[in-house]
């Protein structure tokens, strides 16, 4: 999702003929992204971050392997000189991102880390013109700036000396490396074009898993974390297949497949709102929310919308 310029090609023409279809299956990919974070922060008690990561992911790979061989074949499991950046950017998208949000989401809480990982576009504008010179327009960047008050109300509630614990604090810090990580992979996988995006997602998603493994069994080692027992799994058991099959398996191919059919700006748009289902559920189990937060997150998720229409315009004009 890009909160920048996009270039024609950037914009993913929507497949005519199944767009109701492609709608209702990216905005579902939505709605399982946006449950799974409540579900992960009462996970982490029972079952650390970090291994919350590995077992979502292994298992997740262990369905997209077979799924991949199946569409495209044995010969899509090969890299095909290719090793080095798909490495690269699985360890940065499918190891450092997830380990780093759900670390830091277990430090903080949901509503926190929903509304700073909305910040990705903002984000991507920042490093792009950072990195590459690309100015964002004055529309853009006043909604970067929206977007980013709107975080500072969520985690200070209104108020600097209510900014949280020094634990909160660090953990929404985190979370901001972690989508920051996935800004990275997401901006430099086109080093792999030529994937198809199920191809691209399992050998990236294969040495991200290898990773996440090797960080955890250091972790444990030194004695930082402790291996979860059977019975603490299995307490959670469900809220971990959850996590696994509906919140990468299913909502990845439900995303890809969606976006194919309504396009990047329309699928850019509905992701948008993945902050309204993170509130609406910890509101629901309970959790109180005040009404500064709520403002915040309202103003993230409006300054996304207006830029991606605003960004609508612009591709408009320019395609005549």
């Amino acid at each position: 999702m890009q909160f920048n310029r996009f270039a024609p090609d950037e914009t993913g023409h929507a497949m005519k003929g199944t767009f109701g279809l492609g709608l209702f299956a990216a905005f579902s990919a939505v709605v399982l992204w946006g449950v799974q974070l409540p579900i992960g922060k009462d996970v982490f008690p029972v079952v650390g971050a970090v291994h919350v990561t590995f077992i979502r992911y292994g298992l997740a790979t262990l369905f997209l392997v077979p799924v991949l061989v199946f569409v495209e074949g044995r010969a899509s499991l090969s890299y095909r000189g290719k090793v080095l950046p798909a490495v690269v950017f699985g360890v940065i998208g499918m190891c450092a991102s997830p380990m780093l949000v759900f670390f830091g989401m277990s430090l903080s809480r949901a509503e926190h880390a929903v509304v700073i990982i909305a910040l990705q576009p903002s984000i991507t504008a920042i490093i792009q013109w950072y990195a590459q010179g690309r100015r964002p327009a004055n529309f853009t960047l006043a909604c970067i700036v929206c977007a980013f008050c709107g975080v500072l109300l969520v985690v200070t509630k209104g108020d600097i000396a209510m900014a949280g614990t020094p634990r909160e604090l660090l953990g929404d810090f985190i979370v901001l490396c972690g989508a920051t990580c996935w800004v990275i992979y997401t901006m430099a996988i086109n080093r792999l074009a030529g994937w198809s995006a199920l191809r691209l997602t399992v050998l990236t998603l294969i040495p991200g898993l290898a990773a996440t493994g090797i960080v955890a069994g250091v972790l444990v080692e030194a004695g930082l974390i402790d291996v979860p027992g059977t019975a603490a799994l299995g307490s959670v058991m469900w809220e971990l297949l959850y996590l696994a099959i509906a919140g990468v398996l299913i909502s990845m191919l439900l995303w890809t497949y969606g976006t194919q059919r309504i396009g990047a700006l329309n699928s850019s748009l509905l992701i948008n709102f993945m902050p309204v289902v993170t509130f609406a559920v910890r509101a629901w189990q309970g959790h109180p929310i005040a009404a500064v937060e709520v403002t915040g997150a309202a103003m993230v998720v409006l300054a996304l919308v207006a830029n991606n229409i605003y960004l609508r315009m612009q591709y408009l004009k320019r395609s005549g």
